[in-house]
């Protein structure tokens, strides 16, 4: 069976292996420790991550041209 890509691209590193016998407030406890994390990386990195989502959603393009692209 093949595995999903992760999010980031990585298609090697270690395993991350999830209890299949969680509990729902388990699982829950996990995906709010989760949310915490990124709230906070967020709050410390908000302007360098913006800058970096930018950056890498840009494309260059020449627009020195006077024709508009419609």
């Amino acid at each position: 069976m093949k595995r999903d890509p992760q999010p980031s691209g990585l298609r090697h590193g270690l395993e991350l292996l999830i209890d299949a016998n969680w509990s729902p407030e388990q699982a829950m406890a996990v995906i709010e420790l989760l949310d915490d994390l990124r709230d906070r990386i967020w709050t410390r990195y908000e302007s360098v991550l913006m800058e970096q989502f930018r950056n890498d959603r840009v494309t260059c393009k020449d627009v020195k041209t006077t024709d508009p692209p419609f």
